[in-house]
């Protein structure tokens, strides 16, 4: 079977290619950067797609010879109208053009609770592709799969409740009652093929969840218990908090963290799992069994542990630049600055030149660092920046070495944490 994969770069997707290229299918991995998808799959052609932009005749020249088509493409946030052009008009445009080219089976992934109850953007944009693919008058053979959390090392809401877990106290999200009922990634993927093999007519939407309806508290322990770290209390967090933990995901991208995946969390998240057994012949393994084919490691301790340092670090740094290019350049008098740097034996004009134009390096440095502009770029000009600072202390007034506050020997442990900046801004990219 030739089957088409959109959104074949994200954790699901990458998941879902492996597994149908091992069951001997055919796999064209799509996405909107066929540079990534060489790099993940360099066996494979990759096909460049974009729902944003993609019309009906876009997607009908890339479908001849298709089979079959998995729609995994989905967004966490919206990202002004993301939703509606990525969750609804463009499966729409692909599902017109599957039915004119005679595509043989549609696999949409949708997201459990993309039902007539469905509240947040979304659920809705989701159901909306739904809908419109559930309207097939017969020239189709479609499912439509409801997952409810897929959870797997390398997934945004494993690496969140990996985190959560990891912390001193791990935080209780709302009244640490709301339910959810994970299912493993290798199970996802299992369902994901036996719907593309099934024999007959599917036209049917199926919520696919675990077997097991789990607590928000009882989803960290299992975490922390996969983690391999001893119990503890949870920290009950006000809800005041938690609504504004999700506004800083929305703004800052702090992975599935955002708000509507709390309003959902708290909707709940559970459905019958025997009509996905009697289906589709997957029975699914409990998160716990699913966490242990994959037992964690030091590195996924340390990756748990550091999941929400990214952002604090660089925000910290930025703030260092920016402070001490305005104490520099406005708060310190600039005759002491001249005075400081005499030894250098430059005319008042090369000083004030100096000290004004390093003034203004921070303050760019620091302002690249705090919109999160080209991070290693940056943090690299930083250290290089460093480098120089320190050369010409280290040369003309080595005194500073031994002053007591140590205003040199400060830069080792920036040029450190400027460093490990780099290399988790550089990961989560």
């Amino acid at each position: 079977m030739r089957v088409l994969v959109i959104g074949a770069s994200g954790f699901v997707g990458q998941a879902v290619v492996r597994g149908l290229t091992a069951a001997g299918m055919t796999v064209l991995p799509a996405g909107r950067s066929p540079d990534r998808l060489r790099r993940l799959f360099p066996a494979l052609p990759p096909v460049s797609c974009d729902f944003a932009t993609d019309t009906e005749a876009d997607w009908q020249t890339r479908l001849r010879g298709v089979e079959a088509v998995v729609n995994l493409a989905g967004l966490i946030r919206d990202g002004g109208g993301g939703f509606k052009r990525v969750h609804a008009d463009g499966p729409q445009a692909l599902f017109r053009a599957c039915r004119a080219v005679g595509v043989t089976r549609v696999v949409q992934v949708s997201a459990l609770g993309a039902d007539e109850a469905a509240v947040t953007q979304y659920h809705t944009s989701k159901r909306a592709a739904d809908d419109a693919l559930a309207q097939d008058s017969g020239t189709l053979d479609w499912i439509i799969l409801r997952p409810s959390l897929i959870l797997g090392p390398g997934g945004a809401s494993h690496d969140l409740f990996a985190a959560l877990a990891a912390l001193p106290l791990p935080p209780r999200l709302g009244p640490g009652t709301w339910q959810v009922q994970p299912i493993g990634i290798a199970d996802f993927v299992a369902t994901v093929h036996n719907a593309l093999q099934h024999p007959g007519r599917l036209a049917c939407r199926l919520n696919i969840v675990g077997p097991e309806a789990m607590t928000t508290d009882a989803l960290t322990a299992t975490y922390r218990r996969w983690l391999g770290l001893p119990p503890v209390p949870s920290l009950p967090i006000p809800q005041a908090a938690l609504r504004l933990a999700g506004t800083l995901g929305d703004r800052l991208a702090l992975g599935a963290l955002t708000s509507e995946s709390l309003t959902m969390l708290a909707a709940g998240n559970t459905a019958p799992m025997e009509p996905l057994v009697e289906t589709l012949g997957v029975r699914p393994r409990t998160l716990a069994e699913a966490l242990a084919e994959t037992p964690a490691t030091a590195a996924d301790r340390w990756r748990a542990r550091l999941r929400f340092f990214p952002v604090p670090l660089r925000l910290s740094l930025a703030f260092v630049w920016l402070w001490t290019a305005f104490v520099s350049a406005g708060v310190y008098p600039l005759a002491g600055s001249l005075q400081l740097i005499a030894p250098l034996g430059l005319p008042p004009w090369a000083g004030l030149t100096l000290i004004l134009g390093g003034a203004g390096l921070d303050l760019i440095l620091g302002v690249l660092l705090l919109i999160g502009w080209r991070i290693p770029w940056v943090g690299a000009a930083q250290l290089l920046l460093m480098a120089g600072y320190t050369g010409l202390v280290t040369l003309f007034l080595p005194d500073l070495w031994l002053h007591p506050l140590g205003p040199i020997s400060k830069n080792l442990p920036v040029a450190a944490a400027t460093l490990v900046m780099m290399a988790l801004e550089t990961d989560r990219g």
